[in-house]
């Protein structure tokens, strides 16, 4: 099992999970084109795609599925909020093949196990998901608001770790953004700050965890700097060994 990013952030979030000849990809945040050079700089092209799974609506990590999955013919797995708020906004003549999910139930896509997990965020009906080949657990966490025992529960005892770094509270409050949008990212149904970033990985099993990356960061209102540094203080590490997703580059293959 491996895994890469094509980046993340605010202007654009895409995953690609690797186990045998299944290549899953969670999210697409990018345009048409964008996409394509992007999976060519991890190797891969469209057509090697098994399928498309989605976290939720934003157009951050779901305004290129429908482009994606349109032209290449790729199934699309998603809940029934998601795939509702996707609709309003697609374009017309995307058609795709979707597969509606139950946001605790967990299902296959060729070889790579999925289990979605609900989470509080602003979205019509957003999950998070651990992704497996039976053996090794990758768990992906970003667009949260705040931590749940449920949340906890689902990603104790994961093999790798992506979790979003979305702010320091302190660049936040005393940044450029105006007062509603600092109180939307910093609400129970927004983004996690570094800390509670942190709070969470110390609260995890981490007896198996060999990659742990911080995605997801601001690049207003955060640093790869700070971000490493309060997940290291959890692990008691040094800031070194905690690695960073770029918006532009995301990160190479990590291998489980």
């Amino acid at each position: 099992m491996r895994f890469a990013s094509l980046g993340s952030g605010s202007d654009g979030n895409a995953l690609v999970v690797e186990v045998a000849r299944t290549r899953l990809m969670l999210d697409c945040g990018f345009s048409l084109r964008d996409t394509v050079s992007r999976l060519a700089r991890v190797g891969l092209e469209p057509s090697d795609l098994s399928g498309i799974v989605v976290t939720h609506e934003h157009a951050d990590h779901g305004g290129g599925v429908f482009p994606l999955a349109s032209r290449f013919g790729i199934p699309v797995w998603l809940t029934h909020g998601t795939l509702a708020a996707l609709r309003e906004m697609r374009a017309e003549g995307e058609e795709c093949a979707f597969n509606l999910i139950d946001s605790q139930g967990g299902f296959s896509v060729g070889d790579v196990l999925v289990q979605p997990f609900t989470v509080p965020h602003d979205a019509r009906e957003p999950v998070q998901y651990v992704l497996s080949d039976g053996a090794s657990r990758l768990g992906v966490l970003t667009d949260t608001g705040c931590s749940t025992a449920h949340i906890e529960s689902n990603l104790s005892g994961c093999d790798a770790l992506v979790l979003e770094c979305n702010y320091d509270s302190n660049i936040l409050a005393s940044g450029p953004y105006p007062a509603a949008l600092k109180a939307r990212i910093a609400s129970r149904l927004g983004h996690l700050d570094n800390r509670t970033s942190a709070e969470i990985l110390a609260a995890l099993d981490r007896s198996r965890l060999k990659h742990v990356i911080a995605a997801h960061l601001s690049q207003a209102n955060n640093t790869p700097e700070l971000a490493r540094g309060a997940l290291a203080e959890a692990l008691r590490c040094e800031p070194g060994w905690i690695s960073v997703a770029t918006q532009d580059e995301g990160f190479a293959w990590r291998e489980l």
